[in-house]
């Protein structure tokens, strides 16, 4: 009897089944995708809108801080000449109380020398024939005030040397408001401090004896 040998038949559905439900995910990842992009695109152009209108605020902000400090600085200007003519007159008198019989008392002295690259100016100076005192106003005095006042009187030394004033200067700083720090290092660096007391001004000696230039 011959052999008949059968060859199995081969069925597709099962693949295309699956080929289906491949295009069904991809299709459904395809779409998730697209939204989830979506979203993140109205994210950034949020964030985006965001950051512009913080940079808005800002440079607004800036403004308005940059505003008031000229504001501030012209109030503290105004009020630091008020306190100079306050306190000029009754620099005489007062430091007679100490010894010095200043002659005259003026404001706003301007000091200028080409040759030696010179040019500063006074708040007020008190002299006589032998002593002269360089008073700085500030209505918030700080350290660094200070060091450019010890600055002002080394350049007031050659500027008189220059014109053959052997005088002696000493030096005192005022100031409406002054941190311990700066009080303290005012009277070390031998300047005499003056501070508003209600109506009237204190005077604080320098720790040790006053410096001269």
């Amino acid at each position: 009897m011959e052999n008949t040998h059968v060859q199995p038949t081969t069925s597709y559905d099962h693949i295309i089944d699956k080929l289906w439900a491949s295009f069904d995910e991809i299709k459904k990842i395809q779409k998730e995708t697209a939204i989830s992009m979506e979203k993140t695109d109205r994210q950034m152009q949020e964030t985006d809108r965001r950051m512009q209108e913080t940079d808005r605020q800002a440079k607004k902000t800036g403004r308005y801080i940059k505003q008031i400090g000229k504001q501030l600085g012209a109030f503290k200007n105004s009020f630091g000449n008020v306190v100079q003519h306050m306190i000029a007159p009754n620099l005489l008198k007062k430091f007679q109380e100490f010894g010095y019989d200043f002659e005259e008392a003026c404001d706003n002295v301007k000091v200028r020398h080409k040759k030696n690259d010179i040019n500063f100016e006074i708040d007020v100076f008190l002299q006589n024939g032998d002593i002269a005192m360089l008073v700085e106003i500030k209505t918030d005095l700080t350290i660094s005030d200070i060091n450019d006042h010890v600055s002002r009187l080394d350049k007031m030394r050659i500027y008189a040397d220059s014109r053959g004033d052997k005088r002696r200067f000493i030096g005192a700083v005022a100031g409406i408001v002054v941190k311990d720090s700066a009080r303290k290092y005012a009277l070390e660096q031998g300047f005499y401090l003056i501070e508003p007391s209600g109506k009237n001004f204190n005077v604080s000696l320098p720790y040790n004896k006053p410096k001269e230039w």
